[in-house]
């Protein structure tokens, strides 16, 4: 049974109290949808970028951006690398727009074998390794971590994968940080492991409330200092010997550090994303949100009292909020009313 040792510390808790109060901030922001999809299509790009650079993709980020625009017609292993991320993170957030996606053995299965296409040999791709891995620092020139037997993968994933769904009691983000930092200890793949996990982390922070998943990128925290990243996620010596001492405690003081630094750059980018004339909301349409947010609905007859604009203008002006998602129509004739549309 998978049991991780780590403390609660002042530093993990404020981490957590600190992320929730962003988090709800966020969440509670509405902006058209044209500016939330562009959003989207950056962090997108971001994070695949910064995810395959962790391991080593020498693309830089306007490369990245170009791949993802226009498909190569001679696509090299970067490149492919590149698409394959992208590919899987698009479908997540698809899908996530719906419904959550619940953690199983066969989801991670599947981040790999979509992430590895055209890139590993069809054995090793979307199954657990069946052969022995080293983990070697290039500076020294040696091994320094020998994960477990592959025998024991799918037990140990299996055992992780458990701890999650029978630990709701533990604070959704301390178990996110596990099973990220637990993933890559175990090493149960080939190749793609610190993708696939990267990927399965992001799953589990949206299903645990975090809606503003498709417009952040972690990654992009851990790509700013890769040795320190791996420094924190990583162990040394022969997994046998260390299990029943590795302590998660720093790890996940760094891995909410994270989330704080990704949270504070999209908060930041939100109010100054260039508008277009087609997107920017003037003062009268900040007026009907404003009187949508003090009872909850508004009237064409609330909005009269408000503005001195003829009805068929006041019309576009509700139109308007309606084509950007900010508030959707209910009712008809004299009980037409608008609210703030809900979100997904």
């Amino acid at each position: 049974m998978f049991t991780p040792r780590y403390t609660i510390t002042n530093k993990l808790l404020e981490n957590i109290k600190r992320i929730t109060t962003l988090v709800n901030n966020l969440n509670s922001r509405r902006f058209p949808e044209p500016v939330l999809v562009e959003l989207q299509k950056k962090a997108e790009a971001v994070s695949t970028y910064a995810s395959t650079s962790i391991e080593g993709n020498p693309l830089p980020l306007t490369d990245v951006r170009q791949i993802l625009k226009a498909r190569p017609e001679n696509i090299r292993d970067s490149e492919q690398e590149v698409l394959n991320y992208n590919g899987v993170l698009k479908e997540i957030n698809k899908k996530l727009e719906k419904e959550t996606i619940p953690l199983t053995i066969d989801l991670i299965l599947s981040i790999q074998k979509n992430i590895t296409d055209k890139l590993l040999p069809e054995f090793r791709s979307g199954k657990f390794r069946k052969e022995p891995v080293f983990v070697n620092d290039p500076r020294l020139k040696k091994t320094i971590y020998w994960p477990p037997d592959h025998q024991d993968v799918p037990t140990l994933v299996g055992e992780l994968v458990k701890f999650v769904h029978k630990n709701k009691n533990i604070d959704s983000l301390i178990l996110a940080g596990i099973f990220h930092r637990q993933m890559v200890i175990i090493h149960p793949f080939m190749d793609g492991n610190g993708r696939t996990t990267r990927l399965a982390t992001k799953i589990l922070l949206a299903g645990m409330g975090l809606n503003t998943f498709n417009l952040f990128s972690f990654e992009n925290y851990y790509n700013k200092n890769v040795t320190k990243y791996f420094e924190m996620v990583g162990v040394k010596e022969n997994y046998y010997d260390i299990r029943k001492t590795i302590d998660f405690t720093t790890w996940l003081e760094y891995f909410t550090d994270g989330i704080i630094d990704e949270l504070l750059r999209v908060e930041k980018l939100l109010p100054h994303i260039a508008l277009s004339p087609q997107t920017e909301l003037k003062l009268h349409h900040k007026t009907i949100m404003e009187l949508i947010r003090e009872k909850g609905f508004v009237t064409d007859s609330d909005y009269a009292v408000k503005v001195k604009r003829a009805k068929s203008t006041r019309m576009l002006d509700f139109n308007k909020l309606i084509g950007l998602k900010l508030i959707e129509r209910r009712g008809k004739g004299k009980n037409t009313h608008y609210v703030l549309k809900e979100k997904n």
